[in-house]
């Protein structure tokens, strides 16, 4: 079993490491799209939707009938008859059919659409963890390094007799769950990666990025978050159904409208023969029954789907603004250098002899708890920036 796992992880990490250099989220997100089987999937589903939307409005297939009739009084064939005829809605059913088509068309577009959008978003948040994963793993990593230069000073101060060992089982301790914080933090990363490569149907990515890409001007920011919900293709797809909802009352109108048949007729009997067209047709008088009434329910349910679904956007377009601004206020109370500045201050004074361990591991994990606080508060406002301008994308 240990072989296997050893096996697994080594082809997992020829997969991320094949690429010899890092990817940018924008050429991530470009090979997603090209390569995640959803998409393709939905892809061949739209087009198969369109050929149904196609073949609903064609010609009904011909119908040919032979008979051959036979009696006592006449050698071989006593009479035969042939007829041909094609049957078809009246015109203007056709018509609008084709403008209701044209309209489903648009809404399978629209959601083809969405469904990119929402797939590159994933993969766009995905991208955000682990840059976020990165920095964290730099930072425990930093404080390994600090952890492990302590262990070993504290230990040659114990064989001098210059400290306790007490204070030396402190500073293992403290190196020991920074370790464990790291397998943590490699786990979230491993798993992380492994969603994005599933996003891109298992091809190789490589991602190794440790800083987020530069934010768009202010001004373009708020140019594409005040057109989110004209340009948001969920609502553009509810839209459109609530115009087919529309039309189709015009189609149900239409059904009313007598179907004709027009066709060719033979008889031939004692010899003769016998030429003639077949004109005829039907009145839906059943068929077409409380259709309207249907169409009509439903087009007012396609509306309010709409109305609801915009007045949801809405507010969390809303909701996701003040979180922005809340995230960016919240960011904006920390001073990073400081922190780094007070560390750095500190483990010197420890190195000296000249403060005390305790203090120090307690104050500094204090400190490295603030910069994690901000590391987290940094990834999820560049996560709401993202949901913000995802029609961007």
């Amino acid at each position: 079993m240990k072989k296997l796992f050893i096996v697994w992880t080594s082809l997992f990490a020829f997969s991320l490491s094949i690429s010899a250099q890092s990817q940018t989220i924008d050429e991530i997100l470009k090979e997603i799209e090209k390569n995640n089987k959803t998409i393709q999937a939905a892809k061949m589903a739209d087009k198969a939707a369109i050929a149904e939307i196609d073949a609903s409005n064609t010609l009904e297939d011909p119908s040919i009938e032979y008979s051959s009739l036979y009696n006592r009084a006449t050698t071989g064939q006593a009479e035969s008859e042939l007829i041909i005829t094609q049957g078809f809605d009246f015109p203007t059913t056709y018509t609008g059919r084709n403008r209701f088509g044209r309209i489903k068309k648009e809404a399978i577009d629209w959601r083809q659409q969405e469904l990119r959008q929402n797939i590159l978003l994933e993969a766009q948040l995905l991208c955000l963890d682990i840059i976020r994963l990165n920095k964290t793993n730099m930072l425990l990593n930093e404080r390994k390094k600090n952890a492990d230069k302590l262990l070993e000073l504290y230990k040659e101060k114990v064989e001098k007799g210059d400290a306790s060992k007490i204070d030396f089982n402190k500073t293992k301790i403290e190196s020991m769950n920074i370790q464990t914080a790291l397998l943590t933090n490699d786990a979230a990363h491993r798993k992380a990666l492994q969603d994005l490569l599933a996003l891109n149907g298992n091809k190789p990515l490589a991602f190794e990025a440790t800083s987020y890409p530069p934010l768009p001007e202010k001004e373009e920011i708020w140019m594409i978050i005040n057109e989110a919900i004209s340009n948001n293709p969920s609502l553009k797809a509810i839209e459109t159904d609530s115009r087919a909802a529309q039309k189709n009352i015009t189609v149900s109108k239409l059904n009313w409208l007598p179907k004709i048949e027009i066709g060719y007729r033979r008889n031939t009997a004692d010899g003769l023969k016998e030429h003639g067209f077949i004109v005829g047709g039907s009145i839906p008088v059943f068929s077409n029954k409380r259709n309207v009434e249907i169409a009509k329910a439903q087009a007012i349910n396609a509306t309010l789907s709409y109305e609801d679904a915009t007045l949801r956007a809405k507010a969390q377009l809303e909701s996701q603004i003040n979180e922005f601004h809340k995230l960016d206020k919240a960011m904006s109370m920390y001073d990073i250098d400081i922190m780094y500045e007070t560390l750095d201050m500190m483990k010197e004074n420890v190195e000296r002899g000249e403060g005390s361990l305790i203090d120090y591991f307690s104050e500094s994990e204090m400190i490295y708890q603030n910069l994690q606080a901000y590391y987290d508060l940094e990834c999820q406002y560049q996560k709401v920036l993202a949901q913000l301008l995802c029609t961007a994308l």
